[in-house]
């Protein structure tokens, strides 16, 4: 089984899906690294030198031809503007929302022209917020919230909700 992390830019999907991942004795895959693999670029150059539609189509196609297991998988906070990534991924493993508030969101971002954030022309960080947060949660097989907490308690939320006999923190499972 793979473990999908979807989630806001900054919520730390990168940061504690590589502990997750050693925690439980799983690979690593970052989609965002792929991605940069696959453009020869960085995400922000990739975006600006080739602009967003081939962007989100070049992400679209990483995500689809995903293939692993026994596998940690952060992927960029734009994963879920694809239906049929999202149905892959589901197909493969679990997936998990890291929620975060749109403060703690924006007080984690300072690099927000560097970053890669797939964002169109004249949308702000709220108006993005609010567009993707009913896709995290219509997608998301578990919630884990995020706020004011270390990475360690995410990871040991993670490990909790996706492996129910270990001790960790609080995620709360979708029905």
């Amino acid at each position: 089984m793979n473990i999908i992390l979807i989630g806001m830019p900054g919520c730390g999907k990168s940061t504690a899906g590589v502990l997750a991942a050693k925690a439980m004795c799983m690979q690593f895959i970052d989609t965002d690294l792929l991605l940069q693999h696959a453009g020869h670029a960085k995400l922000q150059t990739i975006i600006n030198t080739k602009g967003l539609d081939f962007f989100l189509k070049l992400e679209e196609k990483v995500l689809t031809s995903l293939s692993c297991e026994n596998s940690v998988i952060s992927t960029g906070g734009s994963a879920v503007y694809y239906e049929s990534a999202m149905a892959h991924l589901r197909s493969i493993g679990k997936v998990v929302y890291l929620r975060l508030t749109y403060e703690e969101m924006s007080a984690r971002i300072h690099n927000l022209a560097t970053r890669g954030i797939a964002m169109k022309e004249g949308m702000t960080l709220r108006d993005m917020y609010e567009e993707r947060r009913p896709l995290y949660e219509k997608y998301a097989d578990f919630i884990i919230d995020c706020d004011g907490g270390t990475v360690e308690q995410t990871v040991a939320a993670i490990c909790a909700a996706t492996n129910p006999g270990s001790a960790g923190g609080a995620a709360h499972p979708i029905k």
